[in-house]
């Protein structure tokens, strides 16, 4: 029998397809990165299902949209009743390993924005019954990720695995706010630790002044990033010896807001030899006024989740401290992959890296993400290096995050699951389109209501359409590679918008739900 593969699965969040070397950025260093993808392949056009944390990483564990696995937006986890590919992997014999970000329940702890609100003269149904969902993955199964309540290691509130994974080390929260397992360990090496974090404790720099920017006092060595690659690290050298195959996701908060990097990572980029992107002026879509107008009179207050206007200076701060924490990641990286062929396990090992999603990082002079399908947004990176098929070079194809978990079962010779609606990328036919789906919860600056937004791409153009809104989108990426011209409006490109509606409509039946078998006596 041919040996099975390991694999280790590398993913960071908020980081856009751009911000790597490989992928054409000048400035940023990755050199470990580059190296994978330069020995093994890199997918130009990988979109994700969903452009926001919690709901993309579902899709990434499922293989399934959002729509189908139900966890829309940041809030709702992912159910226990949906099948993951990393079950699938341990009831094939794999050692299952998480360390890092999972985000697959709530971290906040902040109340609901969305509840059930009983109306006057009517008679609410009882609790269990105001849900569609029975069981609506509400209780202390899904508060195990809760910040605010992590006083012990998670593995030791746990019964069995946690989504497939038999073995957990988790981060929550980003930048130096992050917490959860790594955050118990960290005061544990440092007695005052929660004195280093925060813009409060934060060092004194007069030369970065831009918001949710910080010089924090933690040290390089106990930052979360640091944390993530000394525990993968010596996860692998725990099993190095046995003769069973491995899947470790190593998963790192970073590089999202706050945009805290440590140390020598803070100033490792002048923001003056950063570039604004070419898009930054420009864009006339209503959000985007509205969000400038915001900037101009100092009324957003650019301090939570939401997008915002940022000034040039900001931008390029932003992007310099961005780039700092992307170069942290890629050395700790290095490190794993160094330990890797050191215990004599990279000849068997499948290294995949990507991200949740990424950010605007100043493209229409805006920042963070949600809302707006801009490449920044629903393009990320999707890397593959296996030692014993190298094939270097670049993918022009699509791909779409909910292939992964078929690409990885495949490699592995496992049968995924019914319902998987991913495709595996190397033994199959590349769809004319991938669909993006977002429905936010909350209302945000330029918008009166929470949005609900589908978008087609193709090899060519991007169409989003938005319920209850006066606008929608249309970009030629082959013309107009940084969608400054909507074309949604355009009598001239009233075909092309008629055949991309066509074709949304054609994936959106491809990818209503199979699941769950039908109920037929044997």
């Amino acid at each position: 029998m041919t040996q099975r593969p390991n694999f280790l699965f590398i993913i960071t969040d908020q980081h856009r397809a751009d911000h790597l070397g490989c992928y054409g950025n000048r400035t940023v260093q990755t050199p470990n990165i580059d190296a994978l993808a330069a020995q093994g392949t890199r997918w130009d056009r990988f979109y994700v299902a969903n452009p926001i944390c919690m709901p993309n990483r579902a899709s990434i564990m499922t293989g399934r949209m959002c729509s189908a696995h139900g966890a829309r937006h940041n809030g709702i986890p992912l159910s226990k009743d949906h099948t993951t590919f990393v079950e699938l992997l341990k009831d094939a014999g794999y050692r299952t390993a998480l360390i890092g970000k999972s985000h697959l329940q709530s971290f906040t702890g902040l109340p609901a924005t969305n509840t059930f609100e009983a109306e006057a003269g009517r008679r609410a149904p009882s609790p269990h019954l105001r849900d569609a969902h029975k069981r609506n993955r509400h209780g202390a199964e899904y508060d195990l990720e809760l910040a605010p309540d992590w006083e012990q290691p998670l593995a030791d509130r746990l019964d069995g695995a946690f989504y497939g994974f038999e073995h957990v080390e988790v981060v929550a929260d980003h930048g130096d706010h992050a917490s959860g397992d790594y955050r118990l360990w960290a005061r544990q090496q440092c007695a005052d630790f929660d004195q280093l974090v925060g813009p409060e404790n934060a060092l004194p720099d007069n030369r970065i002044n831009a918001p949710q920017a910080w010089r924090t006092a933690v040290p390089e060595e106990l930052y979360s990033t640091n944390w993530i690659a000394d525990r993968s690290a010596a996860w692998l050298a725990e099993h190095a010896q046995e003769d069973t195959p491995f899947f470790l996701q190593m998963s790192f908060p970073d590089p999202h807001h706050p945009f805290t990097p440590p140390g020598k990572y803070w100033d490792m980029y002048d923001p003056l030899d950063v570039a604004l992107p070419p898009s930054f002026h420009a864009g006339d879509l209503p959000p985007i006024r509205a969000m400038r107008a915001a900037l101009e009179a100092q009324t957003d207050p650019r301090d939570n989740q939401n997008p915002f206007a940022v000034t040039e200076d900001e931008a390029r701060a932003i992007i310099a401290l961005t780039y700092g924490m992307i170069t942290m990641i890629d050395d700790a990286i290095g490190r794993v992959l160094q330990q890797l062929k050191t215990l004599g396990l990279a000849e068997n090992t499948v290294v995949i890296f990507t991200s949740d999603h990424g950010d605007y990082m100043g493209d229409h002079g805006l920042m963070l993400k949600l809302l707006l399908h801009y490449q920044s947004i629903i393009r990320v990176p999707f890397i593959w290096h296996d030692p014993t098929c190298p094939k270097s070079g670049a993918s022009h194809d699509l791909g779409s995050s909910i292939d992964i978990a078929a690409s990885i079962l495949a490699r592995a010779g496992i049968q995924p699951f019914n319902g998987l609606q991913g495709r595996d990328l190397f033994n199959s036919e590349p769809p004319d389109a991938v669909l993006v789906e977002e429905d936010s919860q909350r209302i945000m600056t330029g918008f009166d209501r929470p949005q609900r937004v589908r978008s087609v791409v193709t090899g060519r153009y991007r169409m989003s359409l938005r319920e209850g809104e006066s606008w929608n989108e249309l970009y030629d990426l082959a013309n107009d590679p940084h969608e400054m011209r909507n074309l949604y409006d355009d009598p001239a490109h009233a075909d092309l918008r008629h055949n991309l509606t066509e074709l949304m409509l054609r994936r959106l039946i491809h990818l209503q739900d199979r699941a769950p078998l039908p109920a037929y006596r044997a």
